[in-house]
């Protein structure tokens, strides 16, 4: 597994204003968006294309166009749907599917309760979303759940990713031969007691939609 954390200074300075707790919701989903939209660029770095004959005011040549079949981007529900529109502002072309999955806050594990995905996916590159890689179980399941179904080039993004998720994803997935990549705007410290990214940013989908379940 590939762990890429994207070190630029736009990404740092709005991650800085996402942890702020005084960040209202609107200003946290315009944040996430935009943030996305830059991580988004890191992750489609080795999207696959072919070439693609065009005709310019001047001349003819060759550029290139995505790959059928097109990617697809999963975004984990709930959370992950406020990374969806920076994801295909960039991947205009991309199908959409979604995963619901949500934690449990005892057990911490992940609980599938919601799929909207082709039931083959072979050929497929998917990219996941999930603003927060802390446990990691949610991801790890999503992760097997599009392997299972033939998926074989997979990258999840992430807004935040704590080293607890990291080494947990990694060794859920040791036993596959399919190719993951994590990208990531920052490596935190820890997870405290409660599962939450220290220093984090707290509870992504609550600031996303200024809910609480």
């Amino acid at each position: 597994m590939d762990v890429h954390v994207a070190d630029h200074p736009l990404i740092a300075h709005k991650l800085t204003y996402l942890r702020d707790k005084r960040t209202d919701s609107p200003t946290f989903r315009r944040l996430a968006e935009e943030l996305m939209t830059l991580l988004a660029y890191e992750a489609t770095r080795e999207v696959r294309v072919e070439p693609f004959r065009i005709e310019t005011p001047v001349t003819a040549t060759t550029g290139i166009k995505l790959s059928n079949p097109k990617p697809l981007v999963v975004p984990i529900l709930r959370a992950g749907l406020g990374m969806l529109e920076g994801m295909v502002r960039l991947l205009p072309s991309a199908e959409v599917g979604f995963l619901g999955m949500q934690r449990n806050e005892v057990t911490l594990e992940a609980v599938t309760y919601a799929n909207r995905l082709p039931d083959d996916l072979t050929g497929r590159q998917v990219f996941v979303l999930d603003p927060m890689l802390a446990t990691g179980g949610s991801m790890s399941d999503a992760i097997h759940f599009l392997i299972d179904r033939g998926a074989d080039d997979i990258t999840a993004v992430c807004l935040l990713a704590a080293p607890e998720g990291i080494a947990h994803l990694e060794e859920s997935l040791a036993s596959t031969n399919v190719p993951v990549k994590v990208v990531t705007g920052a490596v935190d410290e820890r997870l405290n007691e409660k599962g939450y990214i220290v220093p984090g940013l707290g509870d992504a989908g609550d600031r996303l939609y200024g809910t609480v379940d």
